[in-house]
């Protein structure tokens, strides 16, 4: 990249749980040098494998001929180092949506284009075996989000480990589509032509309703975090639900809705008891969760409607 008389400039970039990053500028642009740590910067101890940052490469590379605004340009990989470069986009024209939410910018119209990029991108990648072959990381799908999330949480609550651990069983045996893995605002840039995905460390062929209950799961969450903007948050739900299930064609949009609405409530508790907790819930917050999402999670609802309409509720919205 770099050319023989010339000397990068390093940055590292911060804001990580799971990789080291960084921004390195040479005269021909910037650009993001991306590798996996075996062992996350979380409180409780988490061992990953590193080869997971092949497939986020992987990720990458699919879906940039998908949607290609939805991803960054990729540069190249280095499989042996465990990294990947790709071009590196300013904060200034791309922040990132986690922030935007934080400020209350809370809008259904760049929430519906989240939720149609990501349909378009399991609905291309849907009935694909020769997408699945390339894609053999059922194991680190475990480490990285199943263990941490549902089977951590139910050591928590052992009344709710049957129902969470279900939970864990058919997600884990839901095969459909590419899946990302961690669709979360925080790996979400809200672009000039709209959505950038990032992070897809966690990238897996298996259940779509893994990546729309993830996603959802921390609307209803930044409720809590901003509560003047509660109720536009809950239009971003409605939003990001409609336009993604505009493009579920690959199986009942029914039974797709049912295993993600069974499947919300789970994370929502693992978000305050998981591995992975959310830093910016306090004691007080982190019950209200509990209160919502443990009632929920044994009654196993089948539309998602109920959820948000619960959450609202509680909340004392509308």
């Amino acid at each position: 990249m770099a050319a023989a008389d010339e000397e990068p400039r390093y940055e590292a970039l911060i804001g990580g749980v799971s990789s080291e990053i960084w921004r390195v500028d040479l005269r021909r642009g910037q650009f993001c040098v991306k590798r996996a740590l075996p062992r996350l910067r979380v409180e409780r101890e988490w061992i990953a494998p590193i080869e997971r940052n092949h497939y986020e490469f992987a990720w990458l590379r699919v879906a940039s001929g998908i949607v290609p605004t939805a991803v960054p340009k990729l540069v190249g990989q280095d499989q042996e180092q465990h990294l990947f470069v790709m071009e590196y986009l300013p904060p200034d024209s791309y922040p990132v949506w986690k922030a935007e939410l934080r400020h209350g910018h809370a809008d259904p119209a760049f929430a519906a284009q989240v939720g149609a990029a990501l349909g378009q991108i399991h609905a291309a990648t849907a009935r694909r075996p020769d997408i699945a072959m390339q894609f053999p990381t059922d194991s680190f799908f475990y480490s990285l989000r199943l263990e941490p999330y549902l089977e951590a949480t139910a050591s928590r609550h052992p009344d709710l480990a049957p129902a969470l651990l279900r939970l864990l069983d058919t997600t884990a045996k839901s095969k459909h589509v590419l899946v990302h893995g961690d669709v979360s605002p925080k790996n979400i840039l809200a672009g000039p032509a709209g959505p950038v995905f990032l992070d897809a460390e966690c990238a897996w062929y298996g259940d779509p309703a893994f990546d729309l209950a993830f996603c959802l799961n921390h609307l209803l969450l930044k409720c809590l975090w901003t509560p003047s903007a509660a109720p536009a948050f809950l239009r971003c739900f409605d939003a990001l639900r409609e336009a993604y299930m505009g493009h579920v064609t690959w199986e009942s949009p029914e039974d797709l809705e049912q295993r993600t609405a069974a499947l919300l409530p789970g994370l929502l508790l693992a978000r305050v008891d998981g591995k992975s907790p959310v830093e910016y819930l306090g004691a007080p917050d982190q019950d209200r969760v509990r209160k919502i999402a443990r009632p929920m999670i044994a009654a196993s609802p089948r539309r998602l409607e109920t959820i948000q309409r619960e959450w609202a509720k509680e909340l004392r919205i509308g």
